[in-house]
């Protein structure tokens, strides 16, 4: 592991020698921006739109912590997930921020861990730089200049098993002219775990179950349960709801759907522009997010699904819970 951390510092080292637009290291930015301390909320919530019409230093900090929590009733998992939750903190910032990212890696951690943000032109998505170990801090600065909805994860060797238990989440670039406004706004993250038979209440991970793609639960927001019940997402009708849907697989494409729905918008694979209307389902390829609007217009319960429908019994389930009057113009039963 160590003799892969040391080649990716290389490369980029290599690379920051030629000068890049997203790092610090190569071609300091201008220390006149006004400093902010980012506005971060754990799923389903999304902070809120950016009101500023400047850019700003927005400063930006991640722990990596290793913690054992329940994956659904009854069942134990040892979780890694950024500042103790999976997803990790939804982020938002506006295209043309300097955004300078604080990652602490817990003291009590047994790995290596890093971020590689999808919204940073630079190799290796600052991961290469980012490589911190237990105990540690690292600091990484970089000018976000394309404006989507873009996952970030860990980057650290073995990739796909840090991503697999948890390091991952949203980071928002808002265009400099700002989003649209709507009544509701929410974080929804797809993923799966891969887990061997639990023995005492706990299910240890199994890389061979992830090797062959298989995975034991495929959950929205980190756990079987996260958006059903008294956990379910809440709007009215009338209001327009935009959901921020990331699928960081590792492995498998969201056939993602609401039930009693159309999407009125859809901006695929992390545009925030030239929307495609009136879909049914859309696909979100692994380590991709897509943004979808509608308005609702029915009360009632609707429920969130990866239509590759076998896969709510392995969790893929939640609920849009609307409350209001009653349409029977739109919908009622005659017999």
């Amino acid at each position: 592991m160590k003799q892969q951390q040391q080649i990716l510092i290389g490369i980029v080292t290599f690379f920051l020698g030629f000068g890049s637009t997203a790092f610090a290291a190569s071609e300091p930015v201008s220390r006149e921006l006004p400093v902010i301390e980012a506005n971060m909320t754990f799923a389903p919530h999304v902070p809120p739109p950016i009101e500023r019409n400047y850019p700003a230093r927005v400063i930006i900090r991640l722990d990596s912590v290793e913690y054992r929590d329940e994956l659904t009733s009854g069942i134990q998992y040892d979780f890694w997930g950024y500042n103790g939750q999976v997803p990790g903190p939804f982020i938002r910032v506006r295209e043309g921020d300097v955004v300078q990212f604080h990652l602490k890696n817990h003291k009590d951690s047994k790995n290596t861990h890093t971020v590689d943000f999808h919204s940073i032109t630079g190799p290796c998505g600052a991961a290469c730089v980012l490589m911190t170990e237990p105990g540690d801090e690292s600091v990484v600065e970089a000018k976000v200049i394309g404006a989507g909805i873009f996952v970030y994860h860990c980057a650290a060797p073995p990739i796909p098993v840090h991503i697999a238990n948890g390091l991952y989440g949203l980071i928002l670039v808002e265009p400099a002219g700002g989003m649209p406004k709507v009544d509701r706004e929410y974080y929804v993250m797809q993923s799966e775990f891969y887990t061997e038979t639990p023995v005492d209440g706990f299910a240890p991970f199994s890389s061979q179950r992830g090797m062959n793609e298989d995975p034991t639960f495929v959950v929205f927001n980190g756990k079987v349960g996260a958006l059903t019940e008294k956990n379910a997402l809440q709007a009215k009708t009338g209001e327009t709801v935009r959901l921020y849907v990331g699928n960081i697989g590792p492995n498998l494409v969201s056939s993602f759907h609401v039930i009693g729905e159309i999407f009125d918008r859809v901006y695929r694979e992390g545009t925030v522009q030239d929307a495609v209307h009136n879909v049914q389902t859309t696909l979100i390829p692994a380590g991709a997010a897509s943004m979808v609007e509608f308005r609702v217009d029915v009360p009632g319960d609707f429920t969130l699904v990866d239509h590759s429908i076998f896969r709510i019994n392995k969790g893929a389930a939640g609920t849009l819970h609307v409350e209001g009057e009653d349409r029977p113009d739109l919908l009622h039963k005659m017999q």
